[in-house]
């Protein structure tokens, strides 16, 4: 079988090991694969796909209404306070 995620279908790198007179020897870095049963089914999952299963399902917020004709943002801190000041 391969070793490979069944969700994301990531699989192993390819890494290399020096040593000290710089000679690089090529090793394969295999992923953390574990086998966990999801909805009935045996699946084999790396564990950054475990931790998104994990997650809650996200709900969208609201977005606030562009600003009307003539309206002007406030500024928010003391510094740009002063800015608008300098610059009337």
């Amino acid at each position: 079988m391969a070793k490979k995620c069944d969700m994301c279908g990531r699989g192993s790198t390819k890494g290399a090991s020096r040593s000290h007179s710089k000679i690089k020897t090529l090793k394969r870095q295999n992923i953390n694969l574990q086998n966990r049963n999801v909805e009935g089914m045996s699946v084999k999952l790396c564990t950054s796909c475990l931790r998104t299963l994990e997650k809650p399902k996200r709900v969208k917020a609201k977005r606030k209404p562009a600003l009307k004709e003539g309206e002007k943002k406030a500024p928010k801190t003391a510094r740009t306070k002063a800015k608008a000041k300098a610059k009337a």
